[in-house]
């Protein structure tokens, strides 16, 4: 990271905007997902669990279920990545609290929502993990098992998501697992195309 040359790093505007974009990205595709029964795989799936089966808020349980993580964070990745995966965490609990204020959905197909919800989360974690970020639980995980054996970071988050997907059999039908499960390969996905160690070179 240090002989990276100094033109090819992010500056911070660059990494509030990619925040920004990247937690409102995943934002949306949890909104389609909790719109349509769906569940997705991580902390963001074990919060799903619990909303469903307490009614708690998802954005405080996601939020609250990430705090254990930091500290894995900042001793394997650093003060910069910890921070920045907070403030993605604090906003992607945020924002998926605000959406629901400010937008309405009609009636929208499960396998639509699972493609395009996965699409989404996909595409947002990816611009996270391309600016030193992530939103921590299995995310902050995987990330370090990439930097320090090169495992393949969307594997091993489609192996992990889909476990805690199966867990929702107490919860719901197998149709939704089915496109729960479909929506976390799509996902995992879009992250195991894109993202692979030494391909993006920004940092």
């Amino acid at each position: 990271m240090a002989d990276t040359p100094r033109s090819l790093r992010h500056r911070p505007h660059e990494d509030l905007q990619a925040l920004l974009t990247g937690t409102l990205f995943v934002a949306l595709g949890v909104v389609l997902f909790g719109h349509t029964g769906l569940l997705t795989g991580g902390t963001a799936g074990i919060a799903f669990l619990l909303h469903y089966a307490t009614g708690w808020n998802f954005g405080l349980v996601f939020f609250l279920i990430n705090l254990p993580f930091y500290g894995l964070a900042y001793k394997r990745m650093g003060r910069p990545f910890t921070l920045k995966t907070f403030a993605a965490v604090a906003l992607m609990a945020g924002i998926s609290n605000l959406l629901p204020l400010v937008i309405t959905l009609g009636p929208i197909h499960p396998l639509f929502a699972a493609i395009a919800g996965g699409l989404l989360m996909g595409t947002g974690m990816l611009i996270l993990f391309r600016h030193q970020a992530s939103l921590g639980g299995f995310n902050v995980l995987v990330l370090y098992l990439q930097e320090r054996f090169g495992w393949r970071a969307g594997l091993i988050q489609m192996a992990l998501d889909c476990c805690i997907v199966i867990l929702a059999f107490a919860l719901t039908d197998g149709w939704h697992i089915a496109l729960s499960v479909l929506g976390a390969v799509v996902m995992n996905q879009t992250i195991a195309v894109n993202h692979r160690k030494g391909r993006y070179v920004a940092i």
